[in-house]
């Protein structure tokens, strides 16, 4: 192991721990093969680029990730430049994404240790990023290419230990960013670690905070809680630290029935049905996941509706159900479908699905390529100064 120091007012003071082959226990081959290749790129452009955050903790823990994040430090602008497939996405704080197929890898540049939410970007060394890491889990930087890891946080103690510890202070972490309260309970369950007594402490304290955020985000994060494979623990826990009457407020109502667990456990069975082949975990598709989280607390409508009235009122129960969250209305859609279905119902399909499949048929029969027909040549104009025949008599 070696020691990276920092030379400030104080003298020499070490700031990270590295670790080499053999001792971090990491394999390169773990490690997506796009993934280094992006990293290499960076680098024989003059650029330091790690994978970090999810990726690292999945396979410490013997998982496999199911993507890999890059942090460097590039500009956005630098990185854009630097791959043919990268596109730039982000308003406060600007990301790029880089495609290959159906997998996107994101690379992110270091982040400053002060972030002003009226400054675009505030970008900053790799040691000032991993201050900025929300827990010391998270926080740990790998080199496929030197094959070293390092750690600013002593993250591995907290693996060792198997717990969950923030790395900014808990005084304005939440206020900061309440979604990492959300994050915390998650990571307990997923990891299997504890979250030490003040970081329990502060999210009981601050759980009104996430009242402020926006439903887009909180979308995306019940996505994610859905798609883990520990949904029916994440939520039970949840619901204890007081977080779920803000995310989902009407499941609180029906945490106390156990059919409502018996859906999420048996979404969870779906989803680790393929991790104890030693594979990753099964993605199901968004609405698979909202379907299960409410298929128990549908109530069925009067026999003497017609199918379109039908899928009319199960579509306003999930409205009500999943407020206030707001997956988009063709996800809704397709749960209205499989419930009819599943229950026995006429299938019906609202006007917007039928008019999304019309509109799918025409662009698959534009790209079929008709033969071509032959074509006949026109006759050649005469080349050169031709005299015009209304002069020719002249």
């Amino acid at each position: 192991m070696r020691i990276r120091y920092k030379k400030d007012g104080e003298g020499l003071r070490p700031v990270a721990r590295i670790y080499t082959d053999g001792e971090h226990g990491l394999n390169p081959a773990s490690i997506d093969q796009d993934a280094v290749k992006s990293i290499l790129r960076l680098k024989q452009r003059g650029f330091s680029a790690f994978i970090v955050g999810g990726a690292i903790r999945d396979i410490l823990l013997g998982r496999v990730p199911k993507d890999f994040d890059i942090a460097t430090d590039a500009s956005p602008r630098q990185v854009h430049k630097l791959f043919y497939q990268a596109r730039v996405i982000g308003k406060r704080f600007k990301l790029v994404h880089l495609v290959y197929g159906d997998k996107i890898i994101e690379v992110s540049t270091f982040r400053g240790e002060s972030q002003d939410d009226n400054c675009n970007n505030t970008f900053g060394t790799m040691e000032s990023d991993a201050k900025r890491r929300d827990f010391t889990i998270n926080s740990l930087y790998y080199d496929p290419v030197e094959n070293t890891l390092f750690d600013f946080n002593d993250s591995l103690s907290d693996f060792k230990k198997k717990r969950i510890h923030s790395v900014l202070p808990l005084a304005t972490s939440f206020i900061e960013d309440p979604v990492r309260m959300i994050r915390a309970v998650k990571y307990s369950i997923t990891t299997g670690f504890k979250m030490d007594f003040a970081l329990k402490r502060a999210i009981k304290h601050d759980s009104r905070l996430l009242a402020n955020i926006s439903s887009s985000r909180l979308t995306e994060e019940v996505f994610k809680i859905l798609g883990s494979g520990c949904s029916a623990q994440i939520i039970r826990s949840l619901d204890d630290y007081g977080l779920l009457v803000h995310i989902l407020p009407c499941m609180c109502v029906y945490t106390k029935f156990p059919v409502f667990f018996d859906a999420l456990n048996e979404l969870d069975f779906c989803i680790n049905s393929s991790v104890s082949h030693g594979g990753k975990c099964k993605e199901v598709e968004r609405w698979e996941g909202f379907l299960y989280l409410t298929k128990n607390m549908i109530v069925n409508s009067p026999e003497t509706l017609s199918p379109e009235e039908r899928f009319n009122d199960i579509f306003r129960q999930l409205k009500v159900l999943l407020s206030p969250i707001t997956p988009p209305n063709f996800e809704l859609e397709n749960v209205c479908s499989q419930y009819m279905k599943q229950n026995g119902f006429p299938i019906h399909k609202s006007s917007r699905s039928i008019k999304r499949d019309r509109a799918r048929n025409i662009r698959k029969k534009k790209t079929v390529k008709s033969p071509a027909k032959p074509q006949k040549r026109k006759p050649r104009k005469a080349s050169g100064s031709a005299i015009p025949e209304s002069l020719q008599d002249i």
